[in-house]
């Protein structure tokens, strides 16, 4: 990640949830071609429940390292 990618990030996390949920819309649509339609609202209410069920403790996160190598795990047989 670049210096300033990192610096967007450092200042992004420091938001509220609703903000951040919201910048990650954005960044989303940004990515999506033109030709395609923008992610509705269902996928705001997927982000925002997942979100309150990470807060609430209802589910746990797993970090990228370990995604990765269970993905690999599951490759090997």
């Amino acid at each position: 990640m670049t210096p300033d990618a990192m610096r967007v990030l450092k200042a992004a996390v420091k938001l509220p949830v609703d903000d951040r949920l919201e910048l990650v819309d954005a960044l989303i649509v940004s990515l999506q071609p033109t030709d395609r339609p923008h992610l509705d609202d269902s996928w705001r209410e997927v982000v925002a429940r997942r979100s309150s069920e990470l807060a609430g403790g209802a589910v746990a996160s797993v970090t990228w390292a370990d995604v990765k190598q269970h993905a690999r795990d599951a490759l090997d047989g």
